[in-house]
């Protein structure tokens, strides 16, 4: 997993298709679907904590640009 697409991906084999215009706010959304489907045990510990760390890092340089 390297990208957010690849984020997506993953969210959408499990029916999940977050869109709604709002950059960060999906952003959030699919990281809280992530973290559901970590705690259900759907999805390995490796690949959530990827997942994270590629969605907080592209929430921060959406949030670092904002500023600019």
């Amino acid at each position: 997993m390297t990208s957010i697409y690849d984020i997506q991906q993953l969210l959408k084999q499990f029916g999940t298709i977050i869109y709604t215009g709002d950059r960060i706010a999906d952003l959030e959304l699919m990281e809280d679907e992530l973290r559901e489907l970590h705690q259900s045990g759907l999805i390995e510990q490796r690949k959530y904590q990827t997942a994270l760390l590629l969605l907080r890092q592209e929430a921060q340089r959406l949030k670092d640009k904002e500023k600019l």
